[in-house]
């Protein structure tokens, strides 16, 4: 039972002993433990207003991000319109060329044969006038009696000539 109750001079040293070891703390020991333990108070303190603010800042920068990124696909899709509107632009001028240079040829074409007709009906005009006047001087040159011969001599003559 004498641990459960101490004798009273146990109890007298044990507090003498207290109030000494409590004086050293409190004149040595309590300052520095109480100024370290406000110091790392004011440390803590100071890291979450600075992470509040890196937290902020964060958001910031994300918003600003997000503004920039939706500014480039904007800036991206516009990008995209006007090349398609220009390609566009170069495939109708493109094919506008191709008309034009298309019915510059058919025109040069058709003019060539036209040329080519009129100068064959010219050479078959010319051939038919040199036939015609062969033939009336064959006729003149020779004397004939009556008209019976003379009919029988252009039936004859017109058998021979060659059409070309």
């Amino acid at each position: 039972m004498e641990l459960l109750l101490p004798a009273l001079g146990l109890l007298f040293w044990t507090f003498v002993a207290f109030i000494i070891v409590y004086l050293i703390l409190k004149k040595f020991a309590w300052k520095p433990i109480l100024a370290s333990l406000k110091e790392r108070e004011t440390g803590i303190a100071d890291a979450i207003s600075s992470a509040e603010k890196v937290k902020a800042e964060m958001a910031s920068l994300k918003n600003e991000n997000e503004a920039l990124m939706n500014k480039a696909r904007e800036e991206r899709g516009i990008m995209i319109k006007e090349a398609k509107i220009a390609s566009d632009k170069m495939i109708a001028d493109a094919k506008e060329k191709a008309k034009v240079e298309y019915d510059r040829i058919i025109a040069d074409a058709q003019q060539a044969i036209l040329q080519q007709k009129n100068a064959a009906l010219t050479d078959v005009k010319n051939q038919v006038g040199a036939l015609v006047i062969e033939v009336s001087e064959k006729i003149l040159r020779r004397e004939l009696a009556n008209k019976a011969e003379q009919e029988s001599y252009i039936k004859q003559l017109a058998e021979t000539v060659k059409l070309n």
